[in-house]
């Protein structure tokens, strides 16, 4: 079993910046594709960034692509999500997830393990 417990969300003006962080204890984390995902109130969970267990593969979503950054630390069992040029659509809680392989997916159902989440507010 893999806990993860994510921060850094928090309220934010447009066009500011948010680092979340994912820290994970317990399991094979590094062995594990990482991924973050947010939802919306009254939608549906909305895939954000994956990136690989050696953190050299990278995918984004289109809405975020150019201004978000995913990374991991392997070593501290750490990952991030660098938000720049956050726009008021960006307002969501973030989840980070871990999927028991090596290959990343878009879909939620695909992850295996789940933090609790932390709040995005971006103001117009």
């Amino acid at each position: 079993q893999v806990q993860l417990v994510e921060s850094g969300g928090g309220l934010v003006q447009a066009g500011g910046s948010l680092r979340l962080s994912c820290v994970a204890s317990g399991g094979a984390y590094v062995s594990y594709t990482m991924g973050w995902f947010r939802q919306a109130p009254g939608k549906e969970r909305e895939f954000v960034a994956h990136i690989s267990w050696s953190g050299a593969g990278t995918v984004y979503a289109d809405s975020v692509k150019g201004r978000f950054t995913i990374s991991r630390d392997n070593a501290k069992r750490t990952g991030h999500l660098q938000m720049d040029s956050l726009k008021p659509e960006d307002t969501a809680v973030y989840y980070c997830a871990a999927r028991r392989s090596y290959s990343g997916s878009y879909d939620y159902k695909d992850y295996d393990f789940w933090g609790r989440g932390t709040q995005v507010t971006v103001s117009s």
